[in-house]
């Protein structure tokens, strides 16, 4: 039976850089759960279906088993024992993606595939509904968060090093309005599970976050 740690929260809270991190540091797997999304999306591309196919997304799907492996320290994404990591990264995976995302019939797949990963391996996974919805019996909960100014000034900060022109009222914007959608979604909206610990990121570094989540998960182990 694996150790689960679910870490929810909104868009631009870190979740992906502190899960990586605190999976490394406790040698766990790190459930990249937009990764297996794009796998299912190569596994629909490779069987002639097309992102406008929506009423074959259900069916087509079934016959694919996603899985995540780390081989020394890198991640691995496996789509019916095959190593896919290198071909799910192409804008037509991430097109396909982004439409079989939101079928209610893939959505399951990958939760039972997300849920059978976490039974048999000690995972962190994050996302938006990983403790409420996909992992509610996980060891470790924990909702991370930081004010939407902190989380636009990280953003801008992210665009900027790279290069590319924005404005810091639009990101601020964007990432309300995001926050609005992901809380008020029909389907598994974020919310904070009634077991999870709070953790407000806005005045800590990468470092204190992860620490007090790995401080965490030494508690209950």
């Amino acid at each position: 039976m694996g150790f689960n740690v679910a870490i929810d929260g909104p868009a631009g809270a870190g979740k992906s850089t502190i899960a990586k991190l605190v999976a490394k540091e406790m040698n766990f797997i790190y459930v990249d759960t937009g990764a297996m999304y794009r796998a299912i999306a190569l596994y629909l591309l490779r069987k002639g279906i097309k992102p406008t196919d929506k009423d074959k997304f259900a069916s087509e799907c079934q016959g694919a088993d996603v899985s995540i492996q780390y081989v020394d320290g890198v991640q691995q994404v496996l789509l019916n024992g095959e190593n896919v990591s290198g071909l799910i990264r192409t804008e037509e995976v991430g097109n396909m993606a982004s439409a079989s995302s939101v079928d209610g019939k893939v959505r399951e797949k990958l939760l039972d595939l997300q849920r059978n990963l976490a039974k048999e391996n000690d995972v962190v996974m994050d996302g938006r509904d990983i403790g409420t919805n996909i992992l509610p019996n996980a060891d470790v909960k924990v909702y991370l968060t930081a004010t939407v100014e902190e989380r636009a000034m990280r953003r801008y900060r992210e665009l900027t090093e790279k290069g590319t022109e924005c404005d810091l009222e639009t990101i601020k914007k964007d990432i309300a309005e995001r926050d609005e959608r992901d809380m008020n979604r029909e389907i598994a909206p974020l919310k904070q599970a009634e077991d999870a610990s709070f953790i407000d990121s806005s005045d800590m570094s990468i470092e204190e976050v992860k620490n007090a989540i790995c401080d965490l998960i030494a508690a209950r182990k």
